[in-house]
């Protein structure tokens, strides 16, 4: 069962630093403030973000912030092996031998400022990757009280199985949302729910809002009408989509808009009507279901 209770949404802060928003460590505890005023207490992160530099920016934040440190979930993880400035590889690859990992959470913890990681997580699977040696080293971090709950990133129901014949997984992030809905056809979600593994989802928003094709055009169609009718936003009824999976799904919202921040927590309180359901997933597919 899972030991750590998250925010029903997340904040990723994939694109809080010099990927993409490039928050001054001032914006980013504020952002960290807004966040916390919004019921959001839980923070995505992985090593690599910002090539290997917003986590620092973050604990910075946090530390600026004197935040009492359980007034929030910290998530990180490890895995990727990028071409960097500050790292060494001629090729991105992954690592999972025991010492990258237990290195890894080390240096996110300093980073991070913080003790411990109230989940850690594998951030893509590796054909390399050996399930004894991941145990062993979830055993060592959790014994150290440096990691609370452990998971899977991006992995498939195989992949997972095989970490799970090891080691406890309690969390699986996949992309899921209304445009890449292939978890829940692929046995991925059933998985999950077979197993008591919580999903989270990443860029739960899918793709409405980024591309111009013919199913985010038969999605704005049929979203302007549902505006109307629960007279909330687009992304509000998008993640209420999300959230009504019997999986439990928990969103992670990158945004940093402060106005969609404040509205994340009606997508919680919103159930759609079944057919309202039905109908963005067939407006979708571009056909009624199966």
């Amino acid at each position: 069962m899972n030991k750590t209770t998250l925010s029903p949404t997340i904040a990723g802060t994939m694109n809080w630093g010099v990927w993409d928003k490039n928050l001054t460590i001032n914006e980013m505890e504020s952002m960290i403030q807004i966040c916390l005023e919004n019921k959001i207490t839980t923070f995505d992160h992985a090593d690599i973000y910002g090539s290997y530099t917003t986590e620092n920016d973050f604990g910075k934040a946090f530390a600026a912030s004197q935040i009492a440190r359980e007034k929030m979930q910290l998530i990180s993880k490890c895995g990727i092996q990028m071409i960097a400035g500050n790292r060494s590889n001629t090729i991105k690859h992954y690592d999972y031998s025991k010492a990258h990992i237990i290195a890894s959470v080390e240096r996110s913890l300093k980073n991070l400022q913080t003790d411990y990681l109230d989940v850690f997580l594998l951030h893509r699977p590796s054909p390399l990757m050996q399930a004894d040696e991941i145990a062993e080293a979830i055993s060592i971090l959790k014994s150290e009280g440096k990691i609370i709950d452990f998971g899977l990133s991006n992995f498939t129901s195989s992949q997972t199985e095989l970490i799970r014949q090891k080691t406890e997984v309690n969390y699986n992030q996949i992309q899921f949302s209304a445009t890449n809905y292939e978890p829940m056809l692929d046995g991925s979600l059933d998985y999950m729910q077979l197993h008591q593994i919580q999903p989270m989802s990443w860029n739960p928003l899918g793709s409405i809002f980024r591309e111009d094709n013919a199913q985010t055009h038969r999605l704005k169609k049929l979203l302007a009408t549902l505006v109307s009718k629960y007279e909330l936003g687009s992304d509000t009824l998008l993640l209420s989509w999300v959230l009504r999976h019997p999986a439990k799904i928990i969103p992670i919202a990158g945004t940093v808009n402060v106005a969609r921040i404040q509205s994340l927590h009606k997508a919680i309180a919103l159930e759609l009507d079944k057919e309202d359901w039905f109908a963005i997933w067939s407006e979708s597919m571009g056909k009624d279901v199966p």
